[in-house]
């Protein structure tokens, strides 16, 4: 440890600098050789440092993201080359190119932070040897030993032998319960934020090895910093539970305002952004309007979390529009990819009898409105050799001409088909001769 805090030694000038300025300040509210004016002055150091590295904070979010959804793609490409290692690094390289996604950049922040913590290391290091480093000159040196947290001195650690303890002016016991203490907080808060990420910002729909991997880190990281942590200071332990602490709040934040597509995350979000759409008839803030206007830009797309959130905007009656806003809906009823169809319902089987009689009932029924004409008149029917008198006289009128067949009202049905009877012919007058 000491020889990986010296490569970084270049470091440790502004690291002390900036530990001194915060004493400064903590120093004229607390006094200049109180534990709580030095420990905070390494949380503020921590803030300092964090807050310059959220750029690449939202980097390495991006970046993990683009890694999880190209996991399929990658675990294609195994496959297809896993007799050509070659091949394969080059197809990998080629897909990380076209998406344009770095697998070094989730660990971007923790190898940014990792010359400050060692630089930090190798300044509590030299405050517990007693030898000045940096800016830290001799009164801050002295001031810096007398400081402690909780009954233990900034620079002892877990393994420092009774008398080692004891030259830093403190007991064996309280340093050991101190730093114990820290140990654990220290672990514990790295485990909860793993175990958030992936309990709650990974799109469960795909399963990939980067899952397992992530579970495995899950349960090894907290292991490794226990280990290493006995041979910490309580600086350092101090530094290291501050920005896990931070990490853990810096991604609840994440989680809850910009979660991972698919995740129970977003579908936690979206059913908080469907109850504020409800209530308030429309989006409020310009983040989730971007949402809902990214939301409907996938179209067939979505995933069933989105498709459950526009299921639930059809049924409160609002429709999404491609600005991100909502308009009031006439329609209730969620959209064929929202929520589920209503199913045809397939008419019973007939047996053939049934169908026959079927056919035999609608055939009579249209014989009989053939026949009736309109329904509204009450002559009867009269048979192809009938005459009315109206049919009569007009026969008397037109000679021996054939009858033209008359239509019904209703319909237009010919009463009289070409093949009828002609008319009766006109009697002769008793007195004409033959």
């Amino acid at each position: 440890m000491d020889t990986i805090a010296n490569f970084f030694s270049f470091i440790t000038t502004p690291v002390s600098w900036v530990i001194v300025q915060f004493h400064k300040l903590y120093g004229a509210i607390f006094g200049p050789d109180t534990g709580w004016a030095w420990g905070l002055s390494i949380v503020s150091l921590v803030v300092l440092i964090r807050i310059c590295l959220i750029p690449l904070f939202v980097k390495q979010i991006k970046s993990t993201r683009n890694m999880q959804a190209l996991q399929p793609k990658m675990k294609a490409i195994q496959e297809r080359y896993k007799s050509d290692k070659q091949r394969q690094s080059e197809e990998m390289m080629k897909l990380y190119k076209e998406t344009g996604t770095n697998p070094l950049s989730s660990c971007l922040p923790i190898l940014a932070q990792s010359p400050f913590f060692f630089a930090l290391y190798a300044v509590l290091s030299h405050i517990a040897d007693g030898k000045e480093i940096g800016v830290i000159n001799q009164s801050l040196l002295e001031s810096a030993r007398e400081a402690h947290i909780f009954g233990a001195p900034l620079a002892a650690t877990f393994t420092d032998s009774a008398a080692e303890v004891a030259a830093l002016d403190a007991s064996l016991t309280s340093v050991r319960i101190v730093t114990a203490v820290m140990i654990i907080l220290m672990s514990a808060s790295q485990f909860y934020t793993q175990r958030q990420l992936m309990m709650k910002n990974v799109d469960l729909s795909v399963k990939t090895p980067y899952m397992q991997q992530q579970k495995m880190l899950m349960y090894i990281f907290p292991v490794i910093f226990a280990v290493m942590g006995i041979n910490f200071p309580v600086g350092v332990l101090v530094y290291w539970l501050t920005t896990n602490v931070w990490t853990m709040g810096q991604q609840m934040y994440v989680i809850n305002q910009n979660p991972t597509p698919g995740s129970k995350a977003q579908d936690a979000y979206l059913q908080r952004l469907l109850k504020s759409v409800t209530a308030h008839g429309e989006v409020r803030g310009r983040r989730r309007k971007n949402t809902v206007k990214a939301i409907v830009a996938k179209g067939s797309d979505r995933n069933d979390n989105e498709r459950r959130f526009f299921g639930g905007l059809a049924k409160a009656g609002f429709a999404a529009q491609a600005d991100g806003t909502v308009i009031k809906s006439d329609t209730v009823t969620a959209e064929a990819e929202g929520g589920t169809a209503v199913k045809r319902q397939q008419p019973k089987r007939q047996t053939k009898a049934k169908r026959q009689a079927a056919a035999a009932q609608h055939s009579t029924a249209k014989g009989t409105e053939d026949t009736a004409g309109s329904g509204d008149s009450t002559e009867e029917p009269t048979t192809s050799l009938e005459k009315k008198p109206q049919d009569a006289a007009k026969d008397a009128a037109e000679g021996d001409k054939p009858a033209r067949p008359s239509r019904a009202n209703s319909g237009g049905s010919r009463q009289a088909k070409s093949g009828q009877r002609k008319g009766q012919q006109r009697p002769k007058h008793p007195s004409s001769k033959k």
